[in-house]
């Protein structure tokens, strides 16, 4: 291995709980990102957003010491995430509504240059996203799982907990959906 950057997500969390530090920051860089939207987009409040980020690596520093390389890393990390959101819909007994200014927030997103076309791809992408929250959340996560984060049907599982054929029976119910929503 040339360096940390070639090194697979489960080395860098060995040398992690070994004490290399550096390990943490290669894992953390590589990963923030995609959890962060992943978060952002299944809470849709940036600030709950925030809130859940922190604690998922809170979570992770916290169970270093007993980390196993028994299931990948991002899969680990993800279900972690899935755990706290789970945890804090199941207290809140109901997911929230979408925000009231959600359609000031999209009016307000910078549009470079204007072209029609660009209008219309945003329009596109917005209808996208209304159709995607219109999804009961089963689906609409493995959805996100799927296409954003580009994870296999038994990564998915094992995020969520459910078997690989209950993962494609989600997403076919979505995709459906999404088709018919979007085909209005």
């Amino acid at each position: 291995m040339n360096s940390a950057a070639d090194a697979s997500d489960e080395m860098l969390m060995l040398a992690w709980t070994a004490g290399d530090a550096v390990a943490f920051e290669q894992l953390y860089a590589r990963h923030r990102g995609p959890l962060y939207r992943f978060l952002l987009r299944q809470a849709r409040d940036a600030a709950l957003a925030d809130e859940f980020f922190q604690d998922v690596w809170q979570r992770v520093i916290a169970a270093r010491a007993g980390w196993k390389p028994e299931a990948a890393f991002r899969t680990w990390l993800f279900r972690i995430a899935h755990n706290r959101l789970h945890d804090h819909w199941r207290g809140l007994k109901h997911r929230p509504p979408a925000p009231e200014d959600g359609d000031e927030r999209a009016a307000r997103v910078p549009d470079p240059s204007t072209p029609e076309r660009e209008l219309s791809e945003f329009e596109q992408r917005r209808r996208l996203q209304l159709a995607l929250e219109t999804l009961p959340e089963e689906q609409r996560e493995v959805v996100l799982l799927r296409l954003e984060q580009e994870l296999s049907l038994e990564e998915i599982g094992a995020i969520t907990g459910v078997g690989r054929e209950t993962v494609k029976s989600r997403l076919r119910y979505a995709m459906d959906k999404l088709r018919a929503r979007l085909s209005e």
